[in-house]
């Protein structure tokens, strides 16, 4: 009876030999899509690339309902902003909650050798932060706003990278994901493209710039699979252009820019790289978090936790020294402590005497 029942609880038709953990992976599922995803990406780089524009395109909402565009004269003296925005998405009920860092003044001012500190210190909030809330009592909810990912728009209007480029990426090549984009790819042709994009990897390998760089894919993976993953590799820097402009083309609705001599589309692949960096970003999502968790936030963990250590050292070392004089002085010998006393009272009493006598 037993036997008859545990196999109708199952809903097996024989239950010999079959435990149930192959079903944990659906157990998983089901408690992810019900909890939902979190990513936190950070746009970077200089004003007029089409970063609101390209992020508002990659996942068909407006970010930037009234954004204000400063004047050249107020960006002489500007400094770096944060703007953190948060949009819920939903898609066939699986809720993602994206945020997307901007950070406006990026390369506007004159002096722009400190303007990537204020980034620095965000990402490293994040981090202080999550240790903080890990280190809690509550552990349940902890809301993820460490940085996962970093866009950095390169322009298309010069021959590579500048100095402010190289700089900033290898300031927080440590703490987060480096993808580099080439922004408004319109701008080049086809040959002006390639050869940039040459040029910006061989500055990368030049300067020990280290970027994101995509898994391989396992062995057991489909052909299709394989062949999306090494075309994505060799598309790195991703040559894009946005546009939230719908432009009716052959009786179809898409969404391009229109010029004089035609329309380029933005999720053509022959036009630009835009859909091959939306699937890089949907397709390897959970990779970037867990290089996030596994290897920055790590690194910044054990930092944290060294310079904790040396200062509990330190403050241990000066304890220890207390005691150990205390303890030196409990096992002087009592007549030797006479005799340091009296020498002390002798030492007191002479100059007593001298200094009275200085008053005849």
């Amino acid at each position: 009876t037993s036997c008859l029942h545990n196999r109708h609880f199952l809903n097996l038709p024989d239950a010999s030999g079959y435990v149930g953990f192959a079903n944990l992976p659906n157990q998983v599922h089901r408690k992810s899509v019900k909890k939902g995803f979190e990513f936190t990406l950070m746009v970077v780089g200089e004003s007029g690339l089409g970063k609101s524009t390209l992020i508002n395109s990659l996942f068909l909402t407006d970010l930037y309902p009234e954004r204000y565009i400063p004047g050249a004269a107020e960006k002489i003296e500007r400094t770096v902003q944060i703007e953190a925005s948060t949009v819920e998405i939903e898609e066939r009920g699986v809720k993602l909650r994206l945020t997307v860092v901007d950070t406006p003044g990026y390369g506007d001012a004159i002096n722009s050798q400190d303007c990537f500190k204020t980034i620095i210190q965000y990402i490293d909030n994040q981090f202080e932060r999550y240790l903080h809330d890990e280190s809690g009592l509550n552990r349940r909810h902890i809301v993820d706003n460490r940085v996962h990912c970093c866009f950095y728009f390169i322009s298309p209007f010069g021959h590579g990278l500048t100095p402010l480029d190289v700089e900033f990426m290898k300031a927080i090549h440590s703490k987060v994901n480096i993808v580099p984009v080439i922004a408004k790819a319109d701008t080049l042709t086809l040959k002006e493209r390639d050869r940039l994009k040459r040029r910006i990897l061989d500055e990368i390998a030049e300067h020990g710039i280290k970027i994101y760089q995509l898994p391989d894919a396992d062995s057991d993976e489909d052909e299709e699979f394989k062949e999306q993953t090494r075309v994505l590799k060799a598309s790195i820097p991703f040559a894009v252009i946005g546009s939230n402009q719908l432009i009716e083309v052959k009786g179809k609705k898409i969404r391009g820019r229109l010029y004089p001599w035609g329309v380029v589309e933005v999720e053509n692949p022959e036009h630009n790289d835009f859909l091959k960096l939306r699937t890089m970003l949907v397709t390897h999502m959970q990779d970037l978090q867990e290089v996030t968790q596994d290897l920055h936030y790590e690194n910044f963990r054990s930092e944290r936790l060294k310079k904790a250590g040396r200062a509990v050292d330190e403050d241990v070392m000066d304890k220890d020294q207390i005691l150990l004089q205390k303890e030196l002085e409990k096992n002087i010998p009592l007549n030797a402590q006479m005799q340091f006393r009296n020498i002390k009272s002798f030492e007191h009493s002479d100059y007593s005497y001298l200094h009275n006598s200085r008053k005849f």
